[in-house]
């Protein structure tokens, strides 16, 4: 990282106190123990007591709890953090969720909003910009200065190679604890536990306190499953699915064929749904299709992986920049437009693969909607991701009334 001139202010003891005094360890950052949420360890987290802390009452050390995740391993909070920062969308989506709007420091990359104005819940107007240009600018956690960043700790110097550990170090030491694991997909530094996105959101809801918010959300997401699990075709009649990633171009006739069998919270919606892929693993590894190999596949549905990400100045999903960018193409190729999925219409926009429990349960009935559209209603890229009342498959009041705590 570049060389920072600022003198940032020590911790204080408020911060020790509010945060147990646990102190990152530096070898946290390159991996872990192997051990399961075991407590400090030489490569998980070590505990400093300041002195002035010895003074602390019986009652003010029983109040106090441990809220575990690997890499980062058990962090003891005296109370909840009051503010946080999430790098990523899945935990910006799994803190709101649980009811802590008010104290959101945005900064990172988060997906569409829209999802989230639904269950009532108000997007901030502004975002700070942590990364650009290929570097992280610590400054930006100074002046958010939250009490806690929700990111994995190792997800740094993975993005930019003058960042080095010690600087995830400092900014643990200077401004806030992590507390996160990368959820999305594994990357090549993740070699510890790979959480699922139920299995973090539970971790988050325990440092939070919040652990009533996740039930009410877990039992809203599991009965969603089971209703369309019962209504689906039996597996061996459902379409696979060709999805393509974002970065595909129609109009140059090059395409970036995916797997949905992936580890990972960004594939959550087709793996909790059965839904098998058009692609081998041959064809992915290729990397890149021209229309004839895609012919020669031929899937009867085409999903275009993070396609709901096109919106509108407004914020809302772009069904026109859609139809432009990844639907007229196909139809105006030769090759192209003797493809099922084109000829039928079944060419989607995929669910954002910076998803949280609240993007899921949209995004699962997303998936549904594209896959059984006789049994769970049309999609209308005019209105996504409004549908009619009738179609929903989950109450987005509910949703909204335990987010709020009115449940």
């Amino acid at each position: 990282m570049a060389s920072d001139d600022t003198i940032h202010d020590a911790p204080t003891r408020r911060d020790y106190v509010k945060f147990g005094g646990a102190v990152v360890g530096g070898g946290l950052l390159a991996g872990c123990s192997g051990k399961r949420d075991s407590g400090p360890t030489d490569s998980a987290i070590t505990t400093a007591t300041p002195a002035d802390t010895d003074t602390e009452t019986s009652t003010e050390k029983d109040s106090s709890y441990e809220a575990c995740i690997e890499p980062v391993g058990c962090l003891t909070f005296e109370e909840p953090p009051e503010t946080w920062m999430a790098i990523t969308g899945p935990w910006a989506d799994m803190a709101l969720a649980l009811g802590q709007r008010d104290g959101f420091q945005p900064a990172g990359w988060y997906g569409p909003s829209y999802f989230f104005d639904r269950v009532g819940i108000e997007w901030p107007a502004d975002a700070g910009a942590p990364y650009s240009d290929g570097k992280w600018d610590a400054e930006v956690f100074y002046e958010l200065d939250p009490d806690v960043i929700l990111t994995d700790p190792n997800y740094f110097a993975a993005n930019d190679r003058s960042w080095d550990y010690s600087d995830t170090q400092e900014i643990t030491d200077n401004v806030a604890p992590f507390f996160g694991s990368t959820l999305y997909r594994r990357l090549p530094f993740h070699d510890y536990r790979f959480y699922t996105l139920y299995e973090a959101f539970e971790r988050l809801a325990t440092l939070f306190r919040t652990s009533e918010r996740y039930e009410a959300f877990t039992a809203v997401f599991e009965a969603m499953r089971e209703e369309i699990q019962s209504r689906l075709p039996p597996e061996s009649e459902r379409p696979k699915i060709g999805l393509l990633n974002f970065n595909s171009s129609p109009s140059d006739g090059t395409f970036a064929p995916m797997t949905i069998s992936t580890e990972g919270s960004e594939m959550k919606q087709y793996r909790d749904l059965r839904i098998t892929s058009a692609f081998s693993a041959e064809t992915v590894a290729s990397g890149e299709i021209d229309y004839e190999q895609l012919l020669e596949v031929n899937p009867e549905i085409i999903v275009i992986h993070s396609g709901i990400r096109l919106t509108t100045d407004d914020g809302e999903f772009d069904g026109e920049a859609f139809t432009d960018q990844f639907v007229t193409p196909f139809n105006e190729h030769p090759i192209g437009s003797q493809l099922t999925a084109v000829q039928e219409g079944n060419i989607y926009p995929g669910g954002s693969f910076q998803q949280g429990p609240i993007a899921n349960l949209f995004q699962t009935e997303l998936a549904a909607r594209q896959l059984a559209p006789a049994e769970f209603g049309e999609f209308d890229p005019e209105n996504f991701p409004d549908v009619p009342e009738d179609e929903q498959l989950f109450s987005r009041q509910r949703v909204a009334d335990i987010i709020s705590g009115d449940f």
